[in-house]
């Protein structure tokens, strides 16, 4: 008995089938293998024994790795009664060498006494869409992987999907946010104006790119490169919106920091390093920076009486914010010796106006000398500044020049004094520092100090101050060699010329 006996008409649709079907006796010989079968196995109905089946046609389980076991087959099983449905099977054979997924349905048939005389397998080719299940599966997994968030929402706005990137930046876990809208993140920093532009952008099919200030769930903003694209079906009618956010708080945060540098620089181009001719006396002063702004500051200041006062200071810390404190205590500086010739009440002035300002760990430590030229004489106020110097001819330290007073802005309504009058001779030489000189490390840790700054401006005490000034900030450089500079260096020398 035979499948197919007397029935060409079935035979004729069965060959122009595009599924394959191949159907075989208990025995496993082939009595029907239709063309689509051979033209998707690349193999026909040779004369094959049911153990060699996969072999001679490649049959492979899905992880394209593994031989299908002849017996487990789908037709094979068919022969012993299962139905089997939808089976993914690989395929891979010098005629498909590329190697193909088919997808098998199979049944048993049997006689009117339910004997099982013959099985039937009808498959056909989803390689295309295996491919493209797994192109989708890459994408998703990307998009599960990459830094980037990503939110998915329906027509309406409500969240229908996030990926791990948008917890871990917005700090909103999945369930804490589907069923939501992107309103749950927003900042507050941008009017309803934008907003109803950026939706109206949406709808309307076209995509939204701009940058967007966010909120994460503990408040903190972050700033987010941000693009909303609408996914349409094939007759274009918008089904969805997919937001892509990436995070560039630290790039912002690094322009504005050099948004900032360059504002404190031009600010200080005002006053860094100035210069004085007075008739007597050498004076220069230069300030090295360990950032690209510094809090050191010196000044020099022609007085009303006629004097010259010399101003060295150093604000704690040091960047941005001692750059500017230190612009606000020269511009105070510059108005009160306008008003007064006195060190000690100018001081005193200026410490209850920083008092206000200044935060509670913030202070500054300066020295103001008035030099009389006419009598050749120094008087000085020092809000806790470290100390100056007056050298003689013979090198030898004629008079230290202490702190007077608190640091500024470290008490309300502190009064500071001034010193005595100091009398000066020729060939003396006046040095103020601030600490980052002295303070200065090699390599080993050991400090340059004070006595190797004082013995280096003796041994070059004939040259101008300007060329002491310069070459005493490259020795204290070169005794660092290669540790980093870790605070400003400001140094400035007045020198009592001789006749």
């Amino acid at each position: 008995m035979t499948f197919f006996d007397g029935k060409e008409t079935l035979q004729a649709l069965l060959n122009s089938l595009n599924d394959g079907v191949i159907v075989a006796d208990i025995n496993g010989d082939f009595l029907l293998f239709n063309p689509a079968a051979k033209d998707i196995l690349g193999i026909g109905s040779e004369k094959i024994v049911q153990s060699n089946w996969s072999s001679i046609y490649g049959c492979y389980r899905t992880d394209k790795i593994t031989e299908y076991p002849a017996d487990q087959l789908p037709l094979s099983r068919a022969l012993k009664g299962e139905i089997v449905r939808e089976e993914v099977v690989y395929i891979r054979n010098p005629e498909r060498p590329e190697g193909i997924w088919i997808s098998i349905s199979a049944n048993p048939i049997s006689d009117e006494a339910e004997k099982i005389y013959c099985g039937i397998i009808v498959f056909r080719d989803i390689t295309k869409k295996i491919r493209k299940q797994e192109i989708l599966e890459r994408y998703a997994s990307g998009v599960e992987q990459t830094a980037d968030s990503i939110v998915i929402t329906d027509l309406q706005g409500v969240i229908e999907y996030v990926n791990p990137a948008f917890e871990s930046i917005s700090g909103y876990k999945q369930d804490e946010v589907l069923g939501k809208t992107p309103r749950i993140i927003n900042s507050g920093k941008h009017d309803r104006v934008f907003y109803k532009n950026l939706w109206e952008t949406i709808t309307s099919g076209k995509s939204y790119r701009g940058t967007i200030i966010n909120k994460k769930k503990n408040g903190e903003l972050y700033w987010s490169d941000q693009s909303i694209t609408p996914l349409k079906d094939n007759n274009g009618n918008i089904t969805s919106f997919v937001s892509v956010l990436k995070d560039i708080t630290e790039q912002r945060m690094l322009q504005e920091q050099e948004l900032q540098l360059n504002t404190a620089r031009e600010i200080q181009q005002f006053y860094y390093n100035p210069t004085i001719s007075v008739p007597g006396f050498d004076i220069a002063g230069h300030s090295y920076p360990a950032d690209m702004t510094g809090g050191d500051y010196f000044d020099f200041i022609p007085m009303p009486n006629g004097c010259i006062s010399i101003v060295v200071g150093d604000v704690t810390g040091h960047g941005i914010g001692a750059a500017l404190i230190m612009a606000e205590v020269r511009a105070y500086l510059r108005a009160f010796t306008k008003q007064d010739n006195d060190p000690a009440t100018i001081l005193t002035k200026l410490n209850s106006e920083l008092f206000t300002d200044l935060q509670s760990e913030q202070f500054v430590t300066l020295i103001l000398a008035q030099i009389n030229c006419k009598d050749s004489s120094i008087i000085y106020a020092s809000a806790g500044h470290v100390p100056a110097f007056l050298i003689n001819h013979s090198g030898k330290i004629d008079c230290i020049m202490e702190s007077t007073g608190l640091p500024l802005g470290f008490m309300k309504d502190y009064k500071i004094e001034n010193s005595k009058s100091i009398k000066l001779t020729e060939g003396n030489i006046a040095v103020f520092f601030t600490d980052g000189i002295m303070e200065a490390q090699s390599p080993k840790g050991e400090e340059y100090g004070l006595d190797r700054a004082i013995d280096f401006i003796n041994f070059h005490k004939h040259n101008p101050s300007d060329k002491i000034v310069e070459s005493l900030y490259q020795e204290v450089r070169s005794f660092s060699k290669t540790q980093p500079q870790e605070d400003d260096i400001t140094s400035v020398i007045c020198k009592m010329k001789q006749e």
